[in-house]
């Protein structure tokens, strides 16, 4: 367990920076539009266990493997990016099913296919690679054992996001449902949501190289 002092400091800077709209916030806003208020809440969920399994390999010291080879993080860049403009791909596709279901109704795709798709976008998300290998060992009381103490301040990130997320998504999903009394209303959101993570994908993509 890290110092007291140190739990509380970075428990402050993680709230800050993840209070900030980033790619997680987008991209929940995006699987909400797309699939309602049930489906982004599971996006939540997977997202937030692939940011855990992040953790997990920043203990392992996996992460800073990662985070300094710019032939790793470009593949897991690359592979990220690939996997959000094939979301957004989709969501555009099958918005006419999406519009002829009840909001927030049985999800078409089913619950665990969300999950999965969520959690690989979390474990492939670059920025988060390097926000977790650069700040959780500052916080940590190097006289210990480092590994559990980043695995605790991991799990106080996960928290914060899945609050936050959360939020996003009963938000973005509220609105989707006004949306919903409309057919073609609803197929617009649809497709607004999966442009919005081909872009999110598309940004990742070309966005500067090894940071």
């Amino acid at each position: 367990m890290p110092p007291t002092d140190h739990l509380i400091a970075f428990t402050i800077t993680c709230a800050v920076v993840v209070l900030i709209p980033g790619p997680s916030v987008l991209f929940t806003v995006g699987r909400a539009l797309s699939l309602g208020r049930r489906g982004a809440l599971l996006t939540v969920v997977g997202n937030a266990t692939g940011v855990y399994i992040q953790v997990v390999f920043v203990a392992a010291g996996l992460g800073a493997v990662v985070a300094t080879s710019a032939t790793a993080y470009t593949a897991v860049k690359v592979a990220g990016a690939l996997y959000l403009i094939w979301l957004g791909v989709q969501a555009i596709r099958h918005r006419q099913s999406w519009a002829e279901a009840r909001p927030d109704a049985a999800l078409p795709r089913g619950a665990w296919r969300i999950l999965r798709q969520g959690l690989v976008v979390g474990v492939t998300n670059p920025k988060m690679i390097i926000f977790l290998t650069a700040v959780l060992p500052q916080f940590t009381d190097t006289g210990r054992s480092v590994g559990p103490q980043i695995l605790v301040l991991g799990a106080i990130v996960v928290a914060i996001a899945l609050v936050c997320d959360s939020l996003w998504a009963l938000a973005a999903g509220t609105a989707r449902a006004w949306f919903a009394r409309s057919p073609g209303r609803i197929r617009a959101m649809s497709g607004v949501g999966g442009a919005a993570m081909i872009g999110l994908g598309a940004t990742f993509l070309v966005a500067g190289g090894h940071e």
